[in-house]
């Protein structure tokens, strides 16, 4: 399977740019996926000068496709462990770090992964096969209120609580295991003109919540701002607003509720400083190319 196919990197000139790679330095990809952005960011390091970087996934398909080189590391985990690798491999701070929190084209398009809606399939949703909880477990397993709190928080969905009790009465009839059983339950409280938008959030909030992506960012975030050396640079790329929240807070104030700490003189105590007011987000010509990169968000910020 080629790169492009796998996953085209959104920002790729932008991010690995707001970077600031220099040759002798240390850096961690947090999400390799189709390794778009780890392939850019070796391409401007020396391993004579000791230049590395360390990319993390959780997905066995994408570890398979780690390139072999010196100046690499590939390390098979999710990136909230991101402090207890970098002491594993005796890290002591790192120049910069990066992630791509959209999900490869790949697990969009392999039906047998359940991340899409637009064709049939089992119901699992989960980046790290190993995990012992599918998207299909929750529809069967948890309470009412619980799946409408799911799909109002993450899936932003105002008819969250019509849909939990749909879900609930369909599986009362016949366990969830196929995309179209989830489809059809939630079908009579889809508005026809937002069809793809309204299930794209289902999806959304099932996914997140499968995988536990917001509780995963904060300790991403967390443990990038420990390993970073002063002046080393955090970018992350969000593709929706819960992500862009906690990321846009974090980097401006230092935590994930944006309450700005100040001292004596009025002056905001923040470990970090963005760089820029607003997001970096596609040109056009990026967007025609890569229509999936649409809704791309860029922030970077410095450790002080």
């Amino acid at each position: 399977m080629s790169e492009e196919v796998y996953h085209i990197p959104a920002l790729l000139s932008e991010t690995i740019d707001a970077l600031d790679v220099r040759p002798g330095g240390i850096y961690v990809d947090a999400t390799f996926g189709g390794g778009g952005h780890s392939r850019a960011i070796m391409e401007r390091l020396d391993a004579s000068a000791g230049g590395h970087l360390y990319s993390f996934d959780q997905d066995e398909d994408a570890v398979k496709r780690a390139p072999a080189d010196d100046r690499f590391t590939i390390v098979y985990s999710n990136f909230r462990f991101i402090t207890n690798f970098m002491r594993f491999y005796d890290v002591d701070a790192v120049d910069g770090v990066l992630a791509d929190l959209g999900v490869s084209f790949h697990h969009f398009d392999d039906s047998e992964r359940g991340f899409s809606f637009r064709t049939d399939g089992p119901l699992d949703m989960r980046m790290n096969r190993q995990a012992p909880r599918s998207a299909a477990d929750i529809l069967n397993e948890w309470p009412e209120e619980r799946i409408a709190d799911m799909l109002y928080i993450y899936g932003e969905l105002k008819q969250s609580r019509a849909m939990a009790r749909s879900i609930v009465k369909a599986r009362s009839t016949a366990s969830f295991a196929t995309i179209g059983q989830l489809v059809e339950a939630v079908r009579p409280h889809i508005d026809p003109r937002k069809e793809k938008k309204e299930l794209a959030q289902i999806f959304q909030a099932l996914r997140i919540e499968v995988n536990d992506e917001m509780g995963a960012l904060k300790e991403l975030l967390e443990g990038a701002l420990k390993v970073l050396r002063p002046g080393g640079r955090l970018a992350v790329i969000t593709y929706h607003s819960l992500e862009d929240r906690l990321v846009k807070n974090f980097m401006k104030t230092g935590n994930f509720e944006g309450r700005a700490e100040k001292d004596f003189f009025g002056k905001v105590n923040a470990p970090m400083k963005p760089l820029g007011n607003k997001p970096v987000v596609p040109g056009a010509e990026e967007v025609d190319r890569n229509p999936r990169s649409r809704s791309a968000k860029l922030r970077v910020a410095v450790k002080l």
